[in-house]
């Protein structure tokens, strides 16, 4: 396929990603119920004990 002319960077990331609105933007929405902010933060810290066990499986493995 031949270009008849080079694209630029606008044109190239409108045929990747189409059109963006003016609503397209990203927002940080916190919790304010105290039960949702504890629960959050007992989930994230299993998350991050059992990444932890992974971790040290795989070093253990590794040696």
């Amino acid at each position: 396929m031949q270009r008849l002319r080079p694209l630029s960077e606008d044109e190239c990331y409108l045929r990747c990603y189409g059109q963006r609105g003016a609503e397209d933007t990203v927002k940080v929405v916190r919790p304010s119920d105290p039960v949702i902010v504890e629960s959050t933060a007992v989930l994230t810290e299993r998350i991050r004990l059992a990444f932890e066990a992974r971790l040290e499986a795989r070093e253990s493995e590794a040696a």
